[in-house]
């Protein structure tokens, strides 16, 4: 049986290496992987490539030496809170640079599918699910997330505009917020969710709240998002689309490290630091496209994937820090 070759780029991050573990877990794959900066890890079954993303070519040497079939692009510039408000630059800049080059040579390469994650940061606050189709131009993105979001935008568009010049195919995946194993869990890069884990499970009496923990938001487990990518690949009909990918509902700040809290079997209390500002916001994905179209929904329960996250906390970031 001929295997089905997929790349995967930035598969020393978090996306991509549940990406790429999973991947090549699949009888029916041939999984390469890219790795840049950061070492990549073990793994007998997967193939791994140098490149720097961000140079032309070297990413015709990656694709013409690879020749995959499907791409998942994972790979992006990312840190934590403090540079996407200090600076900004960094992160539109070669994000912007990696994927154009990319989708370029996907087309000249005659790459059957790729995949390319967008982000939800162009919408603001709703009190109802917020469908593919509700995004309004004319509505100002918060200004800390003015570069981003209008990247990923004009990053969907460049998935489009190359559909249309060949026979790749072009998936940009809105997600949710996405948490699971090999996430940030390190307080200086860490997003809420690993962050609030590694405060919860090594706090001793107390973890503190920014304001009144109102903020509503969707959370995906990782796994749920790789069930997604395998779901595009089977069965997107479209030369292009943009699906929505979460779980659908919208849980409090304060609700979620409740449960991070109880699932972790400390005796916790929460103290709300009144002094950082309350902002009331309520955020969640309407899937139904995904539903009808590819015959996806989300799987895992955020309970589920609390307690699944906390497992492999306390067995493999617990155990890294000690060592």
């Amino acid at each position: 049986m001929t295997k089905q070759r997929i790349l995967v780029c930035g598969a020393t991050g978090f996306v991509g290496r549940n990406m790429a573990e999973a991947f090549a877990g699949d009888s029916s794959c041939e999984l390469h992987a890219v790795f840049n900066k950061r070492l990549p890890f073990k793994d007998e079954r997967i193939f791994w490539h140098k490149c720097d993303l961000t140079d032309v070519h070297q990413v015709e040497a990656l694709l013409q030496t690879v020749k995959p079939a499907k791409i998942v692009q994972a790979a992006a510039t990312t840190s934590g809170a403090k540079d996407i408000v200090s600076t900004p630059q960094i992160h539109v800049t070669d994000n912007a640079v990696m994927n154009s080059y990319l989708f370029r040579a996907a087309v000249d390469n005659e790459v059957q599918h790729l995949v390319f994650f967008s982000c939800t940061v162009m919408y603001q606050s709703s009190d109802c699910p917020i469908a593919e189709n509700d995004y309004d131009a004319n509505r100002s993105v918060h200004p800390r997330y003015f570069g981003a979001a209008n990247t990923k935008l004009y990053l969907e568009k460049m998935c489009e505009f190359y559909s249309g010049l060949g026979d790749t195919k072009f998936t940009a995946i809105r997600h949710s917020n996405i948490y699971g194993p090999h996430d940030k869990f390190d307080l200086e890069r860490s997003h809420f969710f690993g962050a609030t884990i590694t405060k919860v499970l090594e706090a001793k009496d107390c973890i503190t709240v920014w304001g009144t923990g109102e903020e509503e938001r969707d959370l995906l487990y990782v796994d749920d998002l790789v069930a997604f990518v395998g779901k595009v690949f089977a069965g997107q009909t479209k030369k292009y689309r943009m699906y929505h990918c979460g779980s659908g509902r919208a849980e409090s700040v304060r609700i979620v490290v409740e449960k991070i809290i109880k699932a972790s079997g400390n005796s916790l209390f929460i103290n709300n630091d009144l002094m950082m500002p309350t902002i009331k916001t309520s955020f969640c994905l309407d899937c139904t496209r995904a539903e009808k179209e590819l015959g996806w929904r989300p799987q895992i329960p955020l309970d589920d994937g609390i307690a699944l996250t906390i497992e492999w906390w306390k067995e493999n970031f617990r155990t890294a820090k000690r060592e």
